[in-house]
């Protein structure tokens, strides 16, 4: 064999070889599907309490991180003293935590505590959470802002869910302000859930997407309303994101289980740093 075949022989096998060091496209994206329920502490339109049936809509959507709003804890007889959240973590196999934004002393003595709040489910393990109080200037219900801290593939997100004062702009409005404030400068990605009672094009909307991407402007199709589930006519529900998070799909799920429709999302973070 002459010099020059060999030579070529070995550029062809470089070629070759360096091909197999190029990353495919299935190797940086890192999929994640996403959800959002206000699952009205268990009561459907029917009136009655089934937390099953909110368990199998969520299983039903496939969905690794979810952010729930109207969740009891030991609340009351409402939805029989159950620990929802935890209930949920479990039948579904998922990882839970729970912020109590109405905390109240128990009806007796040794007693839980009946608390009402926002839960985060994830598939992925919840390395670190916290659960900060939002401001209520006319002294309206306590809202707060659920935050977990999970790994994906390498790449660490902070995943957080909202439930927004429902009968006060002005409440809202501050509420906003200072989730923006907590989202500041952000190194990690960020996947924001929630009810905001508020309206795509409302000024407390307008001000949380100069953080955040909406997903269903990115990639739902339609109106996306999401409440009430007898009667939709309004899109309060989110999915948010920072912007170097891409969503690829957003559905509104279709059932009775809740007086909202979840939201569920396809997105696609960013490679770690």
């Amino acid at each position: 064999m002459t010099h020059s075949r060999v030579r070529a022989l070995i550029v062809v096998l470089i070629a070759v070889l360096s091909l197999g060091a190029i990353p495919s496209h299935a190797d940086t994206v890192r999929p994640l599907r996403v959800a959002t329920y206000n699952i009205h502490h268990g009561v459907g339109n029917d009136g009655k309490l089934d937390l099953e049936r909110i368990a199998q809509v969520l299983q039903d959507s496939g969905a690794q991180v979810i952010g729930l709003q109207e969740v009891d804890r030991h609340h009351s007889v409402r939805s029989d003293f159950v620990d929802q959240a935890k209930w949920l973590g479990t039948r579904l196999g998922m990882h839970a935590v729970f912020g109590a934004n109405i905390d109240r002393d128990p009806p007796e003595p040794g007693a839980e505590r009946q608390q009402y709040g926002t839960a985060i489910l994830s598939t992925y393990k919840i390395r670190d959470w916290r659960n900060t109080l939002l401001p209520r200037p006319e002294g309206g219900e306590q809202r707060g802002l659920l935050e977990a801290r999970i790994k994906v593939r390498g790449v660490d997100v902070r995943v957080l869910t909202t439930h927004l004062q429902h009968n006060s702009q002005v409440e809202r409005i501050a509420q906003v302000a200072a989730i923006r404030e907590l989202l500041a400068g952000s190194p990690d990605p960020i996947i924001f859930t929630g009810d905001t009672n508020a309206l795509p094009g409302s000024a407390e909307m307008v001000t949380l997407k100069e953080s955040l991407a909406d997903a269903w402007d990115m990639a739902g199709q339609g109106d996306g309303l999401t409440y009430s589930t007898d009667n939709p006519r309004t899109r309060i529900d989110y999915v948010m994101s920072s912007r170097d998070v891409r969503a690829t799909s957003a559905t509104v799920v279709n059932t009775d289980a809740s007086d909202h429709f979840p939201v569920v999302v396809d997105v696609e973070l960013p490679s770690p740093a």
